[in-house]
């Protein structure tokens, strides 16, 4: 929008306007303010959500891979040819073969349920997950054979376990007797402390050599799924097809999307009703803009009048107007642009200083599943809110100056 000089000099003094015009001002100030608070807000929101999801997705994903053969019943006898078959399928970065299963543990009096995850050493000491999130111990000592296991740190408080403990794995797959099954009670020392971020897992986990878990749990040279990573997690099952077709009947393939479809499609949902909802704060602070501008319009028909009779153009008064309202929803969205990059940045010291304020523990691990509030901001996702923030704002500046367009200078001058 080009404006002439004369143009550019009534559109700044309408933007700060004079002595016995402050109400003007006031509202003009609040909706500059709705308006930063709503794109501020949108901002934060939606970045949150996409940390969730990216935290979760990289967490999840990390530990568990793209997907998994599982074998039927349970186990799976040959599953060196699966690896090899997975590893020769194009898309496929990587094939591990692994035990999962739900045990008890017990230590000094305390039981916990644990998730025992058996893999080979060399997968336990590449996987990231786990290797970059040691808090206590060396992942170097769980060898096969060692009796040395690594647990989560949410499950080493629950026990009150640490390096060096000897907790107990129970079993009940243990021997038989003619007074029926003996569950198999084995120990082993911990050896390392993993904390991953996700606190289910850190709860449960017990990551143990491959070797040490086919011993515990009775299953000779079997082991229970082959966790694959391919090189685009959305297209897995594409990738996968050539696999799923030779398997035949002997394994199924679970991808990472029937294996958390309810999580990762109610943080769809929630983000997409959280961004509705907050584009409602925007549309509120239009209004305001709307209503300071009818309200600077009413009070300067006698201004309009002049200029309209010293040669002022309808479409100069327009754009007069239209600046003023469009440059108010402008300095609204920088500031909330600006406000919105601040309380991402604080977000955890703004989360701990509530939580120290209120005495309310906000960010409960076992509830949010995340220890900390994770935050992802989408530059596009930016690009549209500050855009929608600029339209609306556009949109609202249309009627007041089409009115002030409209002042018919013989009618206001009448009786001056």
């Amino acid at each position: 929008m080009i404006l002439s000089r004369y143009e550019r000099m009534i559109a700044r003094r309408y933007l700060l306007p004079g002595k016995g015009e402050a109400f003007i001002f006031l509202v003009a100030s609040i909706s500059l303010v709705a308006v930063m608070l709503g794109v501020a807000a949108l901002i934060i929101v939606m970045s949150v959500m996409n940390g969730f999801r990216a935290e979760l997705f990289d967490k999840i994903v990390g530990l568990n891979g793209h997907a998994v053969v599982q074998g039927v019943g349970g186990r799976l006898p040959d599953w060196r040819d699966i690896v090899r078959d997975a590893r020769a399928t194009p898309g496929v970065t990587s094939a591990v073969p692994m035990i999962e299963q739900p045990l008890m543990s017990s230590y000094n009096g305390r039981v916990e349920a644990v998730l025992v995850r058996g893999m080979r050493v060399a997968d336990i000491r590449g996987n990231s997950a786990i290797r970059s999130k040691i808090v206590m111990g060396n992942l170097n000592s769980v060898t096969p054979g060692s009796g040395r296991i690594a647990i989560g740190s949410r499950l080493a408080e629950a026990l009150g376990a640490s390096v060096g403990s000897e907790i107990s794995l129970i079993s009940p797959q243990g021997q038989t007797t003619p007074f029926g099954t003996v569950p198999r009670i084995v120990s082993y020392t911990v050896g390392a402390i993993f904390e991953i971020g996700v606190y289910d897992y850190d709860k449960a986990y017990v990551i143990m050599p491959i070797e040490d878990a086919q011993t515990l749990l009775l299953m000779g040279d079997t082991v229970g799924m082959v966790e694959i990573q391919t090189v685009d997690a959305d297209r897995v099952g594409q990738i996968l097809a050539p696999l799923a077709d030779k398997l035949g009947g002997r394994a199924v393939i679970a991808d990472w999307r029937t294996m958390n479809a309810q999580l990762f499609e109610a943080l769809a949902v929630e983000r997409v009703a959280m961004f509705t909802v907050l584009s409602i704060i925007i549309l509120v602070a239009v209004f305001n803009i709307l209503s300071s501008l009818i309200m600077l319009v009413r009070a300067k028909t006698r201004d309009i009048a002049i200029l309209r009779t010293m040669g002022a153009t309808r479409g100069g008064l327009m754009r007069i107007f239209m600046t003023v309202g469009t440059t108010i929803g402008a300095l609204g969205t920088v500031a909330g642009l600006a406000l919105g990059a601040v309380f991402l940045f604080y977000r955890q010291g703004v989360v701990n200083f509530v939580q120290f304020v209120t005495g309310q523990n906000l960010w409960d691990p076992s509830i949010r599943y995340l220890t900390e509030l994770p935050s992802k901001t989408d530059p596009v996702e930016v690009i549209v809110i500050a855009s929608m923030a600029l339209v609306f704002s556009f949109l609202a500046t249309l009627y007041p100056a089409w009115k002030a367009a409209s002042t018919d200078p013989v009618q206001v001058l009448r009786y001056e």
